[in-house]
């Protein structure tokens, strides 16, 4: 990572729109802590908005590098994104910044108060928000029309995803910049953590996802208990407001599953990533999804919901599923041949070097660097976007 040139003024970026860092949550508050990082050390000001909490240390103003703001928010999951995101951009039009980067095109009704702030603004959109099951038909209809003034009013859109791009353009007739997630390479094997769980290397089967219906954890358990699979499965993960979910996905299992929850050692988490046998993602709508990025840099190999985002990723080295009947022959594939899962595993890693975050963060700055360049020409309305850099 090197440091601006001396023609280069360090700008101040604001990142807003997800809970914050340090990330605990989803691909967003991921990219936000690593790509903020890279951008503090390059000499930038970065603004990170974080949405405060009962375990929440507000004393904490600065994390690697990155300033902290602590904003509220209201405690309803239609709301707390979008109200937490109205007080970021109220607090943003006081204190400015050069550039904004906002994540959610759900948050796309507060790009007005950006603009009046005279500060340029590219929207991160995310997936297809309108197709998750969490949300009701108003919710769906919100999203929809959320997507429409987020090509309207944004200087600039970021996709993680060709698929995501394709939607854009073919729904908007607009171009976007794709920006991929990077993936951690995790080298060396360790495996001292596992007995905190008594399990061994190559001896489980993982999946770590959000609680939502669209991530398939509920199709995975009930796939996986129809085998006959020796190994037992391991379900990291939790979501807040997803009580009902979370009651059928632990309703599927049998005394083969077991369910840890959220897991937010790191070093816990890329260990059980590392050592697993066979490694299940079963998200479908989010882009290209920084869990399965993480799976690929450990070198595990890897059985995905079969659509466009994974298949992108993942390519041949990966095997699909549509269904609950389709997982059983793959569990029991993964549990005879050690060496096949082991060699998709070692070609996935090879292929997750192309997702680097340095590279990531380069193209966030450079994106910001056009914003700012490109002040005085925002908000077009016939959805002309220039910029249309590819970084992965």
């Amino acid at each position: 990572m090197y440091l601006l040139s001396s023609h280069q003024k360090p700008l101040r970026i604001a990142l807003v729109g997800t809970r914050g860092v340090p990330a605990r949550y989803g691909g967003f508050e991921t990219c936000v802590e690593e790509v903020g990082q890279r951008l503090a050390a390059r000499g930038h000001e970065v603004v990170v908005y974080c949405r405060t909490t009962a375990d929440t240390n507000h004393a904490e103003t600065e994390y690697k590098g990155m300033t902290l703001v602590y904003l509220p928010a209201l405690k309803k999951r239609s709301l707390e994104t979008l109200s937490h995101t109205g007080l970021s951009a109220g607090h943003l039009f006081f204190k400015r910044a050069d550039a904004a980067i906002v994540f959610n095109s759900a948050n796309s009704p507060w790009l007005p108060v950006l603009r009046a702030a005279g500060i340029p603004v590219a929207t991160h959109v995310d997936g297809l928000e309108w197709k998750r099951a969490k949300w009701g038909t108003l919710g769906k209809r919100y999203y929809r029309v959320a997507e429409s003034l987020a090509v309207r009013w944004s200087d600039a859109l970021i996709a993680d995803a060709t698929g995501i791009q394709d939607y854009y353009r073919q729904e908007f007739g607009v171009d976007s910049t794709y920006l991929a997630y990077g993936a951690p390479i995790l080298e060396g094997g360790a495996s001292h953590r596992l007995p905190e769980l008594d399990l061994t290397p190559g001896g489980y089967h993982l999946v770590v996802a959000r609680f939502e219906p669209e991530n398939h954890v509920h199709v995975i358990v009930d796939g996986y208990v129809r085998s006959k699979a020796e190994l037992p499965l391991i379900v990291v993960g939790s979501a807040p407001y997803s009580d009902d979910y979370t009651r059928l996905v632990t309703s599927l299992g049998d005394e083969r599953v077991r369910f840890v929850g959220g897991v937010w050692d790191q070093e816990l988490l890329d260990q059980l990533y590392a050592n697993a046998r066979i490694y299940w993602h079963g998200h479908s709508v989010g882009g290209t999804n920084p869990s399965l990025l993480r799976a690929m840099g450990a070198g595990v190999a890897t059985n995905a919901f079969d659509v466009n985002f994974n298949r992108e990723v993942l390519g041949t080295n990966g095997e699909y599923f549509a269904d609950a009947a389709a997982i059983p022959a793959l569990v029991h594939a993964a549990e005879a041949s050690v060496s096949d899962t082991m060699l998709r595993g070692k070609k996935s890693q090879a292929d997750a070097l192309a997702y680097d975050w340095d590279r990531v963060a380069e193209g966030y700055e450079q994106l910001c660097f056009d914003l700012v360049g490109r002040r005085g020409a925002r908000g077009r309305r016939s959805g002309a976007f220039p910029l249309s850099h590819t970084v992965s």
